[in-house]
C-alpha cells in the first residue's frame, strides 16, 4: 500500500498536476468487489494446490482469460474479433501446456481430472479472478479523468487499502503474532511489495485502457520472462514441451493483438 500511494502522489506531482478527479457513485462498490474477488480467488487457488495436484489446479486456473473474455462481453459489452478470441483461446492452451510441462500429464488426463477437487477449485479461482478484474476495469470507469494511468493508480490505491484493512484486520484479530514477523522481514517483503505494486499499476492501467481479455492474454508474456529468468539466471533447463508451450503462448498473443487492430 505505501508504494501504491507514493506512485500516485509522484504521478500527480510530476505528470498530472491539478485538481483531484471526482469519483462516481459506484466507485467504492466495484472497488470493494474487485478487492474481495482477488482475495477469494487467491484462496481458491491455494485450496487447489492443497489438494495435492498442483498441475491440475494451476492449469484450470489459467482458463481465467477465456472466462474474462466471456464475462466482459456479457457484462461490459466489450467487443472482441474472432481473431482475438482465437488468440485468447490459443494462449490459454499454451499456458496449460506449460503448466504440465515436464510432468506426466496426458491431455485426456486434464479432462478426466474435472472430477477432482483440484480442478474445481482451479476453475473457480479462474472464474473469480475474471470477475475481479472486470470489477477493477469497471472501477476505473468511475474515476472522472481521461488519463488511464491516473484512473488506474487511484483505483489501485483504493483497492490495496481495502485489502490491507480486510486481511490486516483478520491477522490482527486471529494471528497477532504474525504482525511481528512481518515487521521483522520488512527488507524482503519491501522488495516484494515494490515489485508487486509496480506490476499491479501496469495491470490496472491495462484494464483501464483495453478489454480485460486482451490485457490478460498479452500479459501471459510474463511466463516467457519467468522461464527466461529461470534458464539464464537460475540455470534451469527447459524441456521441449515447455518450448512448445511458449511458442503457443506467443502465437496466441500475436493473434490477439492482430485481431484488436
Amino acid at each position: 500500500m505505501p508504494f501504491a500511494v507514493v506512485m500516485l502522489l509522484v504521478y500527480r506531482a510530476f505528470v498530472a498536476p491539478g485538481a483531484w478527479p471526482g469519483l462516481g457513485g459506484q466507485f467504492w462498490l466495484f472497488c470493494l468487489l474487485g478487492a474481495i474477488g482477488q482475495i477469494v480467488a487467491t484462496n481458491l487457488l491455494l485450496m487447489a494446490f492443497d489438494e495435492g495436484n498442483f498441475v491440475v489446479g494451476t492449469a484450470y486456473s489459467k482458463t481465467e482469460a477465456v472466462q474474462a473474455a466471456i464475462f466482459s462481453a456479457v457484462l461490459l459489452h466489450d467487443h472482441l474479433s474472432l481473431l482475438t478470441w482465437g488468440g485468447v483461446t490459443l494462449g490459454v492452451v499454451g499456458v496449460m501446456v506449460l503448466a504440465s510441462a515436464g510432468r506426466r500429464m496426458a491431455p485426456l488426463a486434464f479432462v478426466r481430472a474435472l472430477g477432482e477437487r483440484a480442478a474445481r477449485y482451479g476453475i473457480a479461482s479462474g472464474t473469480v479472478f475474471a470477475l475481479a478484474v472486470i470489477a477493477i476495469r469497471r472501477t476505473t470507469f468511475e474515476v472522472a479523468t481521461p488519463d488511464h494511468i491516473l484512473a488506474a493508480l487511484v483505483t489501485l490505491v483504493a483497492t490495496v487499502t481495502i485489502q490491507t484493512m480486510l486481511q490486516g484486520g483478520y491477522v490482527l484479530l486471529r494471528e497477532r503474532g504474525e504482525l511481528v514477523r512481518v515487521a521483522r522481514s520488512w527488507r524482503v517483503s519491501g522488495q516484494v511489495g515494490l515489485l508487486s505494486s509496480v506490476g499491479s499499476a501496469c495491470w490496472f492501467t491495462g484494464f483501464a485502457s483495453a478489454p480485460v481479455a486482451l490485457v490478460r492474454i498479452v500479459g501471459q508474456v510474463e511466463v516467457a520472462f519467468t522461464m527466461a529468468f529461470a534458464h539464464f539466471y537460475l540455470g534451469e533447463r527447459m524441456a521441449r514441451s515447455e518450448v512448445a508451450g511458449l511458442l503457443i503462448v506467443a502465437t496466441g498473443v500475436v493473434l490477439a493483438l492482430a485481431g484488436a487492430r
